[in-house]
């Protein structure tokens, strides 16, 4: 989204940065930077990372455009079929599985959005652009899937108590159909979904629901040999829990990424540790690390290097660093000299 920036270039993120309110990075506290960028000795982007890829999936937002777009086309079609086939059988349960999948298409949608939004450039008042907006949509697809699954327990409780007719051939063939276009659309998310939350969401919410579709089957066919009425909903609930397990850790990480905390994978410590045995460096402090997305992430520090004069290379080999060791692509350093006490060297200050 931009070229790399040279030394005068580098922009003031006093006004762009948004993760912390009292990071006033060039205000009187730190007037004793007369040595380093006019206040400021930001090193973000000395290298071409300027890009929602930090961890080098350079390909994967691209490729998921094509994914969703596919997938919602897919689902929606699908849901057009359980509409018109439970009417004609008179099932429910296609009518409310038809329903549930429209859910499904309205989290395709909105993952779909976002990992469009993500790559439009940033403005003059969204200096970091739309990225955020793929953390939102993650979390947003938890919530649909854990709403939806729990109007599934609801449904399987009140039919454990009075077990419904099945017309089992129908919904055996439907449910087939169903298991072929979730299943096919999660195969589209597998490659990216280790690195994009927003991609993982929605190949979890694809397996989920071919995951539904095949128990729906094979208690179709059980029900059609036994009988037994009984078996729908108990393996509805069965399959309720796996969903469940499989979409807390969803919810857990999209919700630490929304509440700006380090993403995973990243261990602080080793960061600051790195930081803290570059060249001339005598402290770290005022650290902070976060998610600009699901796939870049940002770092600020004040590095304390005494007597050190203004050295562009020595930014740019560790902008380099971070990237290669950590994968934070976009790094903002700030030098001090140390002679005066910094207001945000202490660890409860942000």
């Amino acid at each position: 989204m931009g070229s790399p920036e040279t030394g005068t270039q580098r922009h003031d993120h006093e006004n762009d940065h948004d993760h912390a309110g009292g990071h006033a990075h060039g205000d009187g506290a730190h007037g004793h930077l007369g040595q380093a960028h006019a206040g400021h000795a930001h090193a973000e982007h000395a290298h071409s990372g300027h890009g929602h890829s930090g961890h080098g999936h350079d390909h994967a937002v691209p490729d998921s455009l094509r994914a969703f777009a596919i997938g919602a086309g897919l689902n929606f079609g699908f849901v057009l079929v359980e509409v018109v086939f439970g009417l004609y059988a008179g099932s429910l349960a296609l009518l409310a599985d038809a329903g549930h999948n429209l859910s499904d298409v309205l989290g395709l949608v909105l993952a779909w959005g976002a990992a469009w939004l993500s790559r439009r450039a940033p403005t003059r008042l969204r200096t970091y652009g739309y990225g955020r907006s793929s953390i939102l949509a993650a979390l947003a697809n938890a919530m649909i899937l854990l709403l939806g699954t729990g109007g599934i327990i609801l449904e399987a409780i009140s039919r454990l108590s009075s077990p419904e007719p099945v017309q089992t051939g129908i919904v055996m063939v439907v449910a087939l159909v169903g298991v072929a276009v979730n299943m096919g659309t999660a195969l589209m998310f597998m490659a990216g979904r280790k690195g994009d939350l927003n991609v993982r969401g929605a190949f979890i919410h694809m397996v989920a629901d071919g995951a539904i579709s095949l128990g729906v089957v094979v208690a179709a066919g059980v029900i059609a040999l036994t009988g037994w009425l009984w078996l729908d909903p108990v393996v509805s609930l069965v399959i309720a829990v796996a969903i469940i397990a499989g979409t807390w850790g969803l919810l857990r990480d999209s919700l630490n990424l929304a509440l700006d905390m380090v993403p995973a994978g990243i261990n602080p410590e080793q960061v600051e540790a790195f930081l803290a045995a570059r060249p001339g460096v005598s402290e770290v402090h005022d650290l902070h690390i976060w998610g600009l997305s699901t796939t870049s992430v940002a770092l600020s520090a004040h590095l304390v290097r005494p007597g050190a004069a203004l050295d562009d290379d020595f930014l740019d080999e560790t902008c380099a660093e971070l990237r290669a060791r950590f994968g934070i692509a976009h790094p903002v350093l700030q030098i001090e000299e140390g002679r005066m006490a910094c207001a945000l060297a202490p660890r409860d200050v942000v």
